[in-house]
């Protein structure tokens, strides 16, 4: 079962499906450090490229597509641009690609994409009411779901939609159930840490305000369950938006491996960039954890189904 990727940046989404037993035979991102950390850590390496510019005949024949498409011009966190933001044309390319391989008469059969949680309410609906139907039109049943990181096994409050989209419409998908979680982000914090990550009692101040003006919120450290990971964490917002840590006495920052460890991505995982680069791929990632606990749902219901 070959997938081809797009969007992939550091591996998040492939990594699950790669662990599920998929084959992931191409993959593309348009960031050269993302692209560096992907190709560190997988036996293909993927194509570094603005995906407008990829010749899509360059594509190969691929069961399954996946991708987590641009979220900022959908995010309540930028300015909700929606399709009028270029990036969030980007979703129109998915199709194309899709079109494409039809044309070449090798349809992609399963498609998944995830995006921020924002996606199914954005401009009143609207905006996932012409995902939805442009997927429709191409042959595809979606069937769409919020699913939090924190149910699989990591934690992290991490809510985003997942769209797994079949051709086969006869289909009933059900998205995987959650399961317990049995660790807190103190049990993935390193020891030894270097003194770069602790905060200086100048910049304490700042980090634990509760906002200035028209915008307030409680700064609250040392989270069980870490607040969601963003793409910006090198810049230090207040502890209301970033996570902090005591550990001996003095506050901290995480570290890009706790970062990596929330994503749940192995020890094993090879982190060849700055820590600026290092937190925002893993701010952007897909949670390993539940790339895979879908990409073993499709394995067991939909390929099973098939093979009966």
């Amino acid at each position: 079962m070959k997938v081809a990727s797009l969007f992939c940046g550091c591996g998040g989404l492939d990594m699950g499906f790669e662990k599920a037993g998929f084959d992931i035979i191409w993959s593309n991102d348009f960031d050269k450090y993302a692209v560096q950390t992907y190709n560190a850590n997988f036996k293909h390496n993927a194509i570094c490229a603005d995906i407008n510019e990829v010749n899509l005949d360059d594509i190969p024949r691929h069961d399954i597509l996946i991708g987590g498409f641009p979220c900022q011009p959908f995010s309540k966190m930028g300015k909700e641009a929606g399709f009028s933001d270029k990036r969030g044309l980007l979703f129109f390319k998915v199709i194309d690609i899709i079109k494409n391989q039809a044309q070449r008469g090798q349809q992609p059969q399963i498609v998944v994409l995830e995006n921020v949680r924002n996606l199914l309410t954005h401009n009143e609906g609207k905006t996932f009411a012409t995902i939805e139907e442009e997927l429709n039109k191409v042959g595809y049943r979606v069937h769409p779901k919020l699913l939090n990181s924190a149910d699989y096994g990591v934690p992290q409050t991490r809510n985003r939609v997942y769209l797994v989209c079949l051709l086969d419409q006869s289909i009933e998908f059900g998205f995987p159930e959650g399961i317990e979680l049995k660790s807190s982000l103190q049990d993935l914090l390193e020891t030894n840490v270097d003194d770069k990550y602790f905060l200086s009692e100048k910049i304490l101040k700042t980090i634990l305000a509760t906002g200035t003006k028209n915008y307030k919120a409680k700064s609250e450290i040392d989270l069980s369950v870490a607040r969601p990971l963003t793409a910006t964490m090198a810049k230090m917002h207040r502890a209301c938006q970033d996570n902090y840590v005591t550990q001996n006495g003095r506050i901290r920052r995480l570290t890009p491996r706790e970062c990596a460890r929330l994503q749940g991505f192995s020890e094993k995982f090879i982190i060849p960039v700055s820590d600026c680069q290092a937190y925002k791929q893993f701010g952007n990632a897909v949670t390993v954890n539940v790339s895979y606990a879908i990409a073993k749902s499709i394995k067991e219901q939909i390929y099973k189904e098939r093979h009966e």
